[in-house]
């Protein structure tokens, strides 16, 4: 035998995806653009089984996956009733009757020696009188309902810009299950029933459906939603509860009508037990309250999002539950748990779809042989790991740095103790300034400085770096930041504008 043959023998060859939705259709559609005919990918989902389906705002790295499937982003925008999104509002979190935005994009432009917001900082001790969000194109952009691209000239203030898309996840799952079954992927109808395993090894060797059909596979992929069908279910990969950092463990949803011009952000608003957010779409707006019901009951909170839409109600509320955490490992023997079966983090800060590409993505990188060599599991789970500590750190910082809230969740929040992680990168920042990343983690500077200065988390010092330039040069370059970003801000289209002259008319 050649060795060619050999490595052919040891490939997989046959992929099984148990579910539907956002995470089944993209974990399809990447395998299927990725590997074309070298491999056959069958995806078994049930019209009688709901998605989870409120996900429907996104943060700019979905420009990878999208660039990966080769998706036209003209037809997107069309078939998912897209709409874009600079950022996100956060209304009375820090304490009542104040709002920050956590905007796309970078602050400032990249002097050389130090950061911006190190220059910024210094300044602000000298005396500037500016806020964080003056430096911010995405931010003015926002708040003015405006909306552009940005382009790769460095030089340009629009090469600060991030964007990224609220859209309609059912029809987002619909728009890739077309495009994947275009490549070559096989949907079958029907529920799972049980599995075949191999007696020595423990694989999953087949998935039966309650009709009796056999799909047989080298590799299996979960994305059958929190209920974890095979991760959980067969193959025993437990669940770290992290309730006690994040206790909101409920949400209702319910769309109501559009009404005036699109926001182009996410608005996340405090409410007594949880918040509520609002996702602006083409046909309507999306809203939800995440709560925790510990601190209420389902009617109340269906009663307080009700009372706070912006139009009228176009479906009856829907209840979700839930429970913040995650899967150690969400890979075992040659089962890869994919979205909501490997955890879940409420989409505070909109990462769901996020940490299912970015799961296709560590799969693509470690793809296994037949033999799915545990040291790729290890890997793939200890960078996920990393992926989801992470950012459950960046959502409790919205949480614990609350201030004049009397209600007993955010009392519990103020005084929860903290991941030594979160609190010692709180600590150095503000003692220094100085923000600790890692070069993996999904949030970078410009996210963590809106949040913690948003927040009320202030720092008391900043880059001996930026006193290499002396104090009056310092003070005006930074002015002259906010003042071209001032002067770019009415130049360029409002959001709907904008969308027209990709997709045509829509409103």
């Amino acid at each position: 035998m050649t060795g060619k043959q050999m490595n052919s023998a040891r490939r997989i060859g046959n992929v099984v995806i148990l579910g539907g939705g956002t995470a089944g259709w993209m974990t399809a559609a990447a395998l299927a653009r990725t590997f074309g005919d070298a491999l056959s990918v069958t995806l078994l989902e049930s019209e009688e089984i709901g998605t989870v389906g409120v996900g429907e705002a996104t943060i700019p790295t979905i420009h990878w996956f999208n660039q990966m499937i080769g998706l036209d982003e003209a037809a997107f925008l069309s078939a998912t009733k897209a709409t874009f999104k600079l950022g996100i509002e956060f209304v009375d979190w820090a304490a009542p009757g104040h709002r920050y935005f956590h905007p796309f994009g970078s602050y400032g432009f990249a002097f050389p020696g130090v950061a911006f917001y190190h220059r910024w900082l210094k300044a602000k001790a000298e005396g500037l009188n500016s806020p964080l969000s003056e430096f911010s194109l995405a931010a003015r952009l926002a708040a003015e309902n405006r909306f552009a691209k940005p382009v790769g000239e460095a030089r340009s203030i629009l090469s600060t810009l991030g964007y990224a898309y609220h859209f309609d996840a059912g029809l987002y799952a619909r728009h890739l299950r077309g495009l994947a079954e275009a490549a070559g992927v096989r949907r079958v109808e029907g529920k799972f029933q049980s599995v075949e395993q191999d007696p020595t090894t423990g694989f999953v060797t087949a998935i039966y459906t309650q009709a009796g059909e056999q799909l047989c596979g080298d590799l299996f992929i979960d994305c059958s939603g929190f209920r974890a069908l095979l991760i959980d279910g067969v193959m025993d990969a437990s669940f770290e509860d992290w309730s006690h950092w994040l206790p909101c463990d409920r949400a209702i949803a319910v769309p109501c009508a559009r009404t005036g011009e699109t926001t182009p952000y996410t608005r996340s608003t405090a409410r007594a037990a949880g918040w509520q957010w609002r996702i602006p779409l083409q046909h309507r707006t999306g809203n939800g309250y995440v709560y925790a019901s510990n601190y209420l009951g389902d009617d109340e909170a269906a009663s307080t999002l009700l009372g706070n839409l912006d139009g009228e109600a176009l479906a009856d509320p829907r209840f979700l539950r839930f429970t913040a955490g995650t899967r150690r490992r969400a890979w075992v023997g040659n089962v890869v748990a994919i979205g909501l079966a490997s955890g879940f983090l409420e989409p505070l800060e909109s990462t769901s779809i996020h940490l299912i590409q970015s799961a296709i993505a560590k799969l693509l990188a470690l793809f296994p042989d037949k033999d799915c060599d545990p040291l790729l599991a290890d890997r793939f789970n200890a960078l996920l790991n990393a992926d989801m500590d992470n950012i459950k750190d960046f959502l409790m910082l919205h949480y614990h740095a609350t201030r004049d809230k009397d209600e007993p969740l955010w009392q519990h929040c103020r005084e929860m103790p903290l991941p030594d992680s979160l609190r010692e990168r709180e600590e150095q920042y503000r003692r220094s300034g100085r923000l600790m990343l890692g070069t993996d983690e999904l949030f970078r500077e410009a996210s963590w400085l809106a949040v913690l200065n948003g927040q009320g988390i202030e720092a008391t010092d900043y880059n001996p770096l930026a006193d290499v330039t002396d104090r009056q040069t310092n003070r005006a370059q930074v002015q002259q930041v906010a003042d071209v970003i001032a002067r770019a801000v009415p130049t360029l289209p409002r959001h709907d504008e904008a969308l027209a002259r990709i997709i045509g008319p829509w409103s």
